[in-house]
């Protein structure tokens, strides 16, 4: 009896996801046959699937998963919520008669994307595996070493950390030129824009994630003898891993974002900022689209591969804890 529950309410949640995925799929084929001009029955049953969408993601969100097979729910709920916006995306571009410039619909943008790999590939090794990652690694680790020195030395400690404050609240788009005249077009100086947008993040968050261990665990540290680097390896590093993943997640998000924009001010004719000014320029807001889309799954896949690799090093973090 415990087992056919579970049962009966799968049955029932995949009936009501097929149900709702045919009827989006009827109104979009509709509002394809009519573009601009549908009825205002088409709304009304435009908003009678968004309610029952609604009330279905509460539902899901609502259910509390008690056993690892139940953790699908976790996933539905903004899997269903994604694809809703989604639809209702198209509807309204198609349906609506929203001009092309202005808001393309994700059936341009799909199509843009599988016709234009010769394109968005070589702009994405530009842009990420060029400028990107390595600016986000050589920021990261300069941030990290600079932190373990200011450590050690409270008097650097108390200078570098309003430098830090004063260069973090510089805007990109005055940091960008300066670095392109001093490293040139190709991708050295989108490169340096990121370790500039990535170093004070991390050097603050490392500080701070240094200074987190208690006064017992360190007076239980001297207690055995332990030298400034064993206190080091064995407890401060380890508290503050926390800290330094916070930071590497917040780079990930500003290293892309950085490189981006550092293109808009000049680089070789290909990488993600680049295609996006001209683009803008030609109207082909399709192709625009398709290069924040590339831009967006990165970032994302980026980060999720942080965030794993934060869950599998500090397992034992109070937020990492079954209950």
């Amino acid at each position: 009896m415990s087992r056919a529950v579970p049962r009966a309410r799968g049955l029932v949640l995949a009936t009501a996801i097929v149900a709702l995925a045919l009827a989006f799929a009827g109104l979009i084929a509709w509002a394809h046959a009519r573009p601009g001009a549908v009825p205002a029955v088409f709304w009304i049953a435009t908003f009678i699937a968004w309610a029952a969408a609604w009330w279905l993601n509460r539902k899901l969100v609502e259910a509390t998963p008690r056993r690892e097979s139940d953790a699908l729910d976790a996933v539905l709920s903004p899997l269903l919520f994604g694809l809703v916006v989604f639809a209702l995306w198209e509807i309204a571009c198609v349906g609506g008669g929203i001009p092309f410039v202005l808001l393309p619909p994700p059936s341009a943008i799909l199509a843009k994307l599988a016709t234009s790999g010769a394109i968005l590939i070589p702009d994405f090794v530009q842009t990420v595996l060029r400028s990107a990652l390595p600016g986000w690694a050589i920021g990261g680790l300069a941030g990290f070493a600079v932190a373990l020195v200011c450590d050690r030395s409270p008097f650097l400690r108390r200078g570098i950390l309003p430098i830090a404050d004063f260069v973090s609240a510089l805007p990109i788009i005055g940091i960008a030129p300066i670095m392109v005249m001093w490293f040139g077009f190709d991708w050295h100086s989108k490169a340096a824009v990121v370790v500039v947008m990535t170093f004070f993040p991390m050097l603050v968050n490392t500080l701070a994630g240094l200074a987190a261990a208690g006064a017992q665990e360190k007076d239980l540290m001297r207690s055995y003898g332990a030298d400034w680097l064993t206190t080091l390896l064995r407890l401060r590093l380890p508290m503050a891993l926390p800290f330094i993943f916070n930071a590497l997640k917040i780079n990930a998000t500003l290293a892309l974002i950085g490189a981006i924009v550092a293109e808009f001010f000049g680089t070789p004719i290909v990488g993600m900022g680049f295609r996006i000014s001209t683009e803008v320029g030609r109207m082909g807001l399709d192709m625009v689209w398709a290069e924040i889309v590339v831009a967006a799954i990165s970032g994302s896949l980026f980060y999720a591969m942080l965030a794993l690799l934060e869950r599998r090093a500090t397992f034992w973090h109070p937020s990492f804890r079954r209950r």
